[in-house]
């Protein structure tokens, strides 16, 4: 569970939205279904199962198998990786506090460090996801051999970019993070000193840095690399070529649009109505009940697809796994 479905989280208490007014700066939207409770534990127990296993893979064959074969794609791949891994391992909390309808049982400092994580790592992903798209674009366009060791250091430098800028846009919530009691309920949330102002500003800031940008820059990547494709490196006599490599793109695009698109799209409606741009109605409390968590939970499924679409879908890796396979 990501940091705005803790902003948005659910008390069976509270009995409507009628009763929301009184809250300033969170959002309390569920009814405490226990059918919603046991789909959103489900699900995060696959993801948690199905991405354990598919990073473990990739950071196994990448670093333990290399055969001397390094590419800057390669170290992305491998950092994307070590953030999904890392990501997937705050998963069985958050299925404990959704178990416990939302009742976070683990204390302060786990709070802030769990929900910190969480963040940090969705920032990380999408940024590392968003570097490998230019990446690919950028080999293949420039064509420019003999550059293996330059390549790495430059690689190396991003990362430690992508992984400082996640660090900073994390900060806020490390430091407002907290358990706050709300009717008796002990929940694991942001609490800003401003309010619904600077939670929505919070969010703003999610929606920017974590996927318009981002999702800006990944298509016009693969849009320049199919034209560059399709214009310069491909033959006429060779439409196989063209038809796999517009298949590749238009999955990762896809699968990156598709994942994180619902939540932020309603999360941008919460945006509107903190600053007063959109009403606090039944719809509004409806959406965020039962349809919000569904999308924290697609958007989580991110972290199990990306070992499979980079990694699984790739020949090298795939004869790799074989031979691992028959080997035991």
């Amino acid at each position: 569970m990501d940091e705005e479905n803790q902003s948005l989280l659910m008390n069976r208490s509270l009995g409507g939205p009628d009763r929301f007014s009184n809250l300033e700066d969170i959002d309390v939207t569920a009814d405490g279904s226990l059918v919603l409770r046991l789909l959103i534990c489900s699900v995060y127990s696959v993801v948690c199962a199905v991405g354990l296993v598919g990073n473990l893979l990739v950071l196994f064959f990448i670093r333990v198998r290399q055969e001397r074969k390094k590419s800057r794609v390669n170290f992305f791949v491998l950092n994307l990786a070590v953030t999904d891994f890392q990501f997937v391992l705050t998963l069985p909390f958050w299925a404990v506090d959704t178990a416990l309808d939302f009742s976070w049982p683990f204390g302060d400092a786990m709070c802030k460090i769990i929900l910190s994580v969480t963040v940090m790592n969705m920032y990380a992903s999408v940024f590392f996801l968003t570097a490998m798209s230019v990446t690919r674009y950028w080999s293949v366009a420039s064509a420019v051999k003999d550059r293996t060791r330059r390549r790495s250091v430059s690689a190396k430098w991003v990362c430690a970019v992508i992984w400082a800028m996640a660090t900073v846009a994390t900060a806020p919530t490390s430091i407002y993070s907290s358990v706050t009691n709300v009717t008796g309920e002990k929940l694991c949330l942001l609490r800003f000193p401003g309010g619904q102002y600077w939670l929505a500003v919070y969010h703003i800031q999610k929606i920017l840095v974590g996927f318009v940008v981002p999702m800006c820059v990944v298509s016009v990547s693969y849009l320049l690399l199919l034209r560059f494709v399709r214009l310069r490196s491909m033959k006429p006599g060779n439409p196989r070529r063209r038809s796999q490599v517009t298949r590749s793109v238009t999955i990762v695009v896809l699968s990156f649009f598709l994942c994180w698109m619902p939540n932020q799209a309603i999360t941008f409606w919460s945006v509107l109505v903190k600053l007063g741009a959109a009403n606090w109605d039944k719809a509004y409390y409806v959406v965020h009940t039962y349809v919000f968590p569904v999308t924290v939970c697609l958007a989580h499924t991110n972290s199990c697809l990306n070992p499979i679409i980079y990694c699984l879908m790739r020949k090298e890796f795939r004869k790799k796994l074989k031979d691992l396979i028959y080997r035991g």
